[in-house]
């Protein structure tokens, strides 16, 4: 593990290098002693917060360095010459009073004058007209009504008061700390703590929660460490705790790599950036002080940047899938440099901040020598947009990666695979490209717009495809796309052509399908991925399937129904060939015209070619549709704050229309990334792909190349060699002597699935969460899918010859149910409820302890017993939280009816069995019960309560009478 900095060398190395380059406030006569500075924590770190914000270790008079503080000095000169104060503003253009966001722009100019102070070579460095421009402006701000007082009342957008304007009021006071009279900080402070006090991290709820929480901990911490509180820098580090814990429902990080937020987003790339760009400054901040960030838990967040952010990054950009609205941000009307914000951007942010993390000290060395070595990768990779020529990072970034650069690091290749996310998207790389994929189901949105901003995303989650090139495209959906393309032609999606108004469907992840069929099964290397359908405010229902292969995405869609009374497409791609692009398009060996304004009906295409892009091979008797045109749009278009300049882009659009109205519509056909016309065509002769099925209950492929076989079922069916019994995904790999099967449940619906495959296949050893059941004549797996979130369970099996493999699996549901409940209500009987609930208080007596109990009838199980489990489906329903552990018990042996059994009355809790967790999105929990099940026994009674000793979450759970979610007991016997 890397040393945390020498807090006195720190400190000395500050203070030489202000009064080096002429700094008004210090002397070389303050110069503290080391032994001062090292005494004096909240000097050490508010001097390591003043290192983050300026940087180390570079010469100002170099590139790329010269330039960017050069820049800095035009911005702050141009805002110091524009500074007007007034009563009702600092700045004439950011009358302060109605608009929040303007109390956060003065206060974002006052810390760019700040930055151009305290840092060499602006031009501007330690001026002492700027300097009295820092204090006016802070003087003013922190007295005029409608500003950022002590006293003020906050209006418009919370995040302007408890953010935004804190976080740059607080690094302007750590750049100029010096010039600040103690009185003078202290009412800056005071005015972040009418605005953030410590209730705001109270609880985990609301916008106190994932990159929101860290900010806020951001903002305590400064506050803290300038108010020379330590009780500030514990809330901050104690706050930050439960952002670590992976969650199973709304925001945050899962286990499986994905980061919501706002309940219903995909974030990765944006909040998720925010949540790392906070916690790799605030690890760096800390580390070695009393207030170092120690929650084991943390570890989440280092394994996070392989799992969960790496997988989103490709060759120095994040992609647009998890960036949310983000996407419609570009080029803003305000912005003086006018630089325009791009996948590419927000990729070299989110690198700067694993690499700020990196450099941090705070994770394991092995992590850290990892992440340099890929960050290095992406460094050197990003052909569009280099990284040391981004005008939009600062010094210390820009230090940090030429370091790494001149650095011994081996740069890491791109790593391959394929990934599928519990929040509906999936991700493809290959040594030649990548792609992602964006679904949407009831778990997730179809777009989210707020602020103004992507008003025009209503069909982004519907099935967009985007993909990349290792050299070619890297500006596919950077160069001005999201204000040009046509936002019902997104490629990859089915859509109707209904006309939606801006912001359509409401704000802030409010619009979803009620569809829940979304994700699918991969084996890390190949993906069967699938969508059940849904409109944006619309009728469009259908069914949709990727599969991710070595060299293609086959794509399937079939079911697509419509009565809106409007076209449906289905957009095959929609290539942005940049302001004067003339790519050729060649159809089965025909170049097509390249003439602007150019359409064309294709029957009977079989092999389509972009040139510097890739092909798409059709099965015989396919209808294209294709066109080029020029679209012309601006960034406000999308985005209110957006600027008015007018862009023009051309397009190429390959679409299959399935007319008005249609009726059971669908649609099949291959994408090749990076292949030319005569790969398209080779493979268009000669095709690898098979397809199986393609139909409303199920999509299915085989692929002679790779050896898989895959397949969506939507409903129980059969398709090739695979019979499903309830909707999952399939991916099934054969080599020469071993078939590795995956099945996941996309629907999250079913506790279990049976899935039977032709052919021969024996365990080669055992598999969590599958069972086998039978090997003879055809190979039937028992897979436990309930509480996965989707994700999938796989089972390697060997063609070799040997024993056959026989187990039963026996599924009871119960005899009886019912809850219990101690207070004044033990004598209370809930025999007729059809909702179980569960709580444990911790106390006696309290009138709110609550547990379940259950009978089951295993006089039918055969055999002896190797595995059991209960089932149970349900969800958190309390206030006080969204995360709880349930538990399964055995029972004293005291017989109990549902119309007679109260607490008081009801057997007593035994054995301790298996736990689960459980949240406020309904899911299935299973609990491991093996122990209390033997055959023969017509009334197994279980108990379901919570762990003993804890205080727990009011739980409820679905009762034997629900039709769908009722409790099952699975055996598994032998």
């Amino acid at each position: 593990m890397t040393a945390a900095p020498n807090p006195a060398l720190l400190s000395r190395r500050r203070l030489l290098r202000l009064a080096a380059i002429g700094t008004t406030a210090l002397t070389l006569g303050a110069l503290p002693t080391p032994a001062t500075a090292a005494a004096d924590a909240y000097d050490t770190l508010r001097l390591r917060w003043l290192d983050l914000l300026t940087g180390t270790g570079f010469d100002p008079a170099t590139a790329p360095y010269a330039t960017t503080l050069a820049a800095l000095g035009d911005r702050a000169r141009t805002q110091l010459q524009a500074m007007a104060p007034t009563s009702t503003s600092l700045w004439p253009d950011l009358p302060l009073g109605t608009a929040s966001a303007n109390v956060t722009a003065s206060h974002t100019r006052l810390r760019t004058l700040a930055m151009a102070w305290a840092q060499p070579g602006t031009g501007l460095t330690g001026d002492q007209a700027l300097a009295t421009a820092i204090t006016t402006g802070l003087n003013h701000l922190n007295t005029t009504t409608g500003a950022y007082t002590p006293t003020a009342t906050a209006y418009g957008n919370w995040w302007d008061w408890q953010i935004g304007t804190p976080q740059a009021l607080l690094d302007t006071c750590v750049l100029a700390h010096d010039l600040l009279p103690p009185t003078r900080l202290s009412a800056l402070l005071a005015a972040v703590d009418r605005q953030v006090p410590d209730s705001l991290v109270s609880s985990y709820t609301g916008t106190s929660t994932g990159g929101n929480r860290v900010d806020l901990c951001r903002v305590l911490a400064l506050r803290g460490v300038l108010g020379r509180t330590s009780a500030k820098l514990t809330t901050a580090t104690t706050a930050l705790s439960p952002v670590f814990p992976y969650v199973l429902a709304g925001d945050g990080l899962y286990a499986d790599g994905s980061f919501v937020q706002h309940t219903w987003v995909p974030y990765t790339g944006s909040y998720g950036e925010v949540l790392l760009g906070g916690l790799s400054r605030l690890f760096a901040l800390l580390a070695g002080s009393a207030w170092q960030i120690s929650d084991p838990s943390r570890q989440n967040v280092f394994d996070a940047v392989t799992d969960a952010y790496a997988p989103f990054l490709y060759n120095g950009l994040v992609m647009d899938a998890v960036s949310g609205r983000a996407v419609s941000r570009g080029r803003q009307s305000g912005d003086q440099l006018q630089l325009q914000q791009d996948d590419h951007v927000r990729g070299h942010t989110l690198i700067g901040h694993i690499l700020r993390l990196a450099d941090s000290g705070a994770a394991p060395a092995a992590q850290s020598a990892a992440w340099r070595s890929a960050v290095k990768g992406w460094l050197t990779r990003d052909h569009y947009l280099p990284y040391l020529s981004n005008a939009y990072l600062d010094v210390p970034e820009l230090a940090r990666a030429q370091a790494l650069l001149n650095s011994a690091t081996a740069a890491a290749p791109e790593p391959l695979g394929a990934r599928v996310f519990a929040m509906d998207r999936a991700v493809v790389r290959r040594s030649g490209w990548a792609a992602s994929l964006s679904l949407c189901s009831a778990r997730t949105t179809f777009y989210e717009t707020g602020n103004g901003e992507h008003l025009r995303g209503w069909h982004t989650n519907n099935g967009m495809l985007s993909w990349w090139g290792a050299t070619f495209g890297n500006g596919q959906y950077s160069d001005a796309f999201w204000p040009t393309v046509d936002p019902y032609r997104l490629p990859g999606t089915t859509v109707s052509a209904k006309p939606l108004a801006d912001a359509a469907g409401g704000t802030w992840g409010a619009p979803h399908p009620d569809s829940t069929w979304a994700g699918g099964a991969t084996d890390g290397t190949y993906a069967a991925v699938g969508q059940d359908l849904r409109g944006l405010s619309s009728t469009l229902t259908g069914r949709k399937s990727w599969f991710l292969l070595d060299d293609a995405v086959v794509c399937l869609g079939a079911g697509i129904s419509c009565t809106d009374g409007t076209p449906v497409e289905t957009v095959v791609d929609n290539r942005n060939l940049g302001p004067a692009g003339t790519h050729a398009l060649t159809v089965d060996g025909a170049a097509q015209p390249t003439t602007l304004g150019w359409s064309q009906r294709l029957d009977g295409a079989r092999a389509v070619a972009v040139a510097g892009f890739g092909g798409y091979v059709l099965p015989a008797g396919t209808t294209l549709r294709a066109k080029r045109e020029a679209r012309t749009g601006s960034w406000h278009d999308i985005n209110t704050g957006g600027s008015t300049e007018q862009l023009t882009r051309r397009y190429l659009t390959l679409w299959f229309d399935h007319g008005t109205n249609p009726t059971d519509a669908g649609y099949e056909y291959q994408v090749l990334p990076g292949a030319t016309a005569a790969a398209t065509a080779a493979r268009a002769a000669a095709p690898t792909v098979t397809t199986l099925a393609n139909s409303r209950t199920v999509q299915a492929i085989s692929d002679s190349a790779s050896g898989v076989t895959a397949a969506n079922f939507f409903a129980a069916g059969t398709a090739g060699p695979l019979t499903a019994s309830a909707p999952c995904s399939v991916l099934v790999r054969d080599t020469d002597s071993t078939r590795t099967v995956t099945v996941a449940d996309p629907s999250r619906r079913a506790a279990t699935v049976t899935l039977t495959l032709a052919g021969t296949g024996r365990p080669t050893e055992a598999a969590e969460g599958v069972s086998v059941l039978s090997t003879e004549g055809a190979v039937t797996l028992l897979v436990e899918l309930g509480g996965t979130q989707g994700a999938g369970r796989t089972i390697t099996l060997t063609t070799a010859s040997g024993a056959p493999a026989t187990a039963t699996a026996t599924l009871l549901d119960p005899t009886q149910d019912s809850y219990v409940r101690d207070g004044s209500y033990a004598t209370t009987n809930y025999g007729t409820a059809t909702t179980l609930t569960v709580k444990n208080t911790n106390t006696t007596d309290s009138g709110f302890s609550r547990r379940a109990l259950l009978t089951f009838d295993t006089t039918a199980v055969p055999g002896t017993v190797r595995r059991a489990v209960l089932w149970v489906h349900g969800a958190v329903a309390d206030s006080g939280g969204t995360l709880a552990t349930l538990q399964a018990f055995t029972t004293a042996p005291t017989p109990w009816t549902e119309p007679a059994v109260t607490w008081a009355n009801a057997p007593g809790l035994a054995q301790p069995l298996g736990t689960g967790r459980i949240s406020t999105t309904p899911d299935w929990i299973p609990l491991d019960v093996t122990p209390a099940v033997t055959p023969g026994n017509p009334s197994l009674t279980l108990a379901l309560f919570q762990p003993l000793a804890t205080v727990g979450l009011a739980v409820n759970l679905d009762a034997r009478s629900h039709t769908t979610f009722h409790p099952v007991l699975e055996v598994i016997t032998s």
